[in-house]
């Protein structure tokens, strides 16, 4: 097939820019800004990782608006997607088994940094005429550090990041997937993709909250269990694996300097598109939130767990189902076909349509909560309706080129715009943490005296003058009379 010689063009360019903002920068800062939120939070992600489970007893409990539960689910489709299934699959392609145990890294450290960046999200959000809430890093970035152009600048990051070069990516992997397993072309997939997408974004975001809510914790279970299937088919085999992975990510294999690089880089990348912390996506989702215990680290708590499903438990049962296929190394597949080859190959044919469905409901969600994010981030630009409408088909049109783009633009498209989107929020997490610093303390002290915790903004002077005046208004008294404490 020959060449699209504008393609190349473009793909050179971007790869370019990539080197740039990910080779030179990126990768340090996030990692660095990762581990301070870590200690600076006295290691969150580790002290509270039990309590962090008991909130989801009473998640669908709210006083109206999106439950905490839904909120999690929808932060959770947009994380669970490709980049579990394919992505894993492209970063142990290009950087070696090694990749893997640098996705585990910079999931471990991020989740810290989810529940910074989920806590100001909560602390910052605003109220919608009917009563529920948005918010996320454009909004905080505007009343926290008191910059609108700022907080355009990554509205407008995430406008495109997510509504175009992420749905793109989601788009291509379905088509991809159903290519192979059913020998559907593209092009069809891709008009059916894009009209059911064009069915659930008219209906709102809290038709979406609900949508979610019950598909990915399904889809998540049942790929979940078939991983388990194949790793104790494997059981054996699996000590082998778990050592070749830290192995080639520290350099004890394929000597040189250039198999640890692309270890990590391919790592870090397809981590952080993966789980998204420190990229302020899944703040968006946690803004929307009731939160029940009525707190904005309580969505802290949610989303930080958010990270751990998607990276320390389902990129690894793709990393297992990958690194347990004999013929990794020598396929010529990659992205989702590999994972959908590699499954068939220890559970039958059947597996693969089985992938093919999986892939399919997991990137639809992704593409509907991606798209529920980009809304929150227009209407912070404009209210305007008719740009919301003219916003809507061209995320549509972008939907379907991605079902029948180039994957590895598509791909790296999608670098560059999540790179520059979590640059501009990780420096605003770092000027705005002194507030989250202070509203964990709260919730700290709370908890410790065996208290539900509650945020009550008129303690914090400081803090309640950046804030709405609808937001965060209620006193303890108020809060327990609408929900009692169990």
């Amino acid at each position: 097939m020959n060449e699209n010689p504008i393609e190349t063009q473009l793909l050179n360019l971007i790869d370019l820019l990539n080197g740039l903002v990910w080779g030179n920068v990126l990768i340090y800062v996030l990692l660095i800004s990762g581990a301070f939120f870590t200690i600076a939070t006295g290691f969150v992600q580790f002290r509270y990782f039990g309590h962090m489970l008991s909130n989801f007893k009473n998640s669908r409990n709210t006083s109206g608006g999106i439950s905490p539960f839904q909120a999690f689910c929808t932060g959770l489709a947009a994380r669970v997607g490709t980049g579990n299934l394919a992505g894993v699959a492209v970063a142990i392609v290009l950087g070696g088994p090694g990749a893997v145990f640098w996705m585990w890294l910079v999931a471990i450290i991020g989740m810290a940094t989810s529940f910074v960046e989920s806590t100001l999200a909560q602390t910052f959000k605003v109220k919608n005429e009917d009563g529920s809430s948005r918010g996320g890093p454009a909004y905080y970035i505007q009343q926290g550090l008191g910059s609108r152009t700022w907080g355009i600048v990554f509205a407008l990051c995430l406008m495109i990041s997510f509504g175009f070069a992420f749905n793109g990516v989601q788009a291509n992997s379905i088509s991809d997937a159903l290519e192979l397993a059913f020998d559907i072309p593209d092009w069809v997939s891709g008009i059916f993709i894009t009209l059911a997408t064009a069915i659930v974004i008219w209906g709102g975001t809290k038709r979406v909250a609900v949508f979610v809510e019950y598909v990915v914790p399904v889809m998540a279970l049942a790929y979940i269990l078939i991983a388990l299937i194949v790793v104790l088919l494997n059981i054996a085999d699996l000590p082998a694996a778990v050592s070749n992975i830290v192995s080639s990510a520290l350099g004890f294999q394929e000597a040189g300097a250039g198999a640890l690089g692309a270890a990590m880089m391919n790592g870090i990348k397809r981590g952080l598109f993966s789980n998204e912390a420190g990229m302020g996506s899944a703040a968006n989702a946690a803004a929307t939130a009731n939160p029940n215990p009525h707190h904005p680290a309580t969505q802290g708590f949610f989303q930080m767990f958010g990270v751990f499903v998607d990276t320390i438990v389902i990129c690894t049962c793709t990393a297992a189902i990958i690194l347990l296929f004999d013929g990794y190394e020598d396929s010529k597949l990659t992205g989702i076909q590999l994972t959908q080859v590699a499954l068939s190959s220890h559970l039958g044919d059947w597996s693969g349509t089985f992938l093919a469905i999986v892939i399919t409901f997991f990137a639809f969600t992704s593409i509907v909560a991606n798209y529920s994010y980009a809304e929150s981030n227009l209407k912070f630009i404009t209210e305007d309706n008719l740009r919301l409408q003219v916003y809507r088909l061209i995320l549509l049109a972008v939907v379907m080129y991605g079902s029948i783009g180039s994957l590895p633009l598509v791909w790296n498209f999608a670098d560059l715009t999540m790179g520059v989107m979590a640059l501009v929020n990780l420096v605003a997490l770092c000027l705005l943490f002194k507030y989250v610093r202070v509203i964990f303390k709260d919730y700290q002290e709370q908890h410790a005296r065996g208290e539900l915790p509650v945020f009550e903004k008129s303690l914090y002077p400081e803090i309640a003058k950046k804030i709405d005046d609808d937001v965060w208004s209620e006193t303890r008294e108020e809060v327990h009379a609408k929900n009692p404490p169990l």
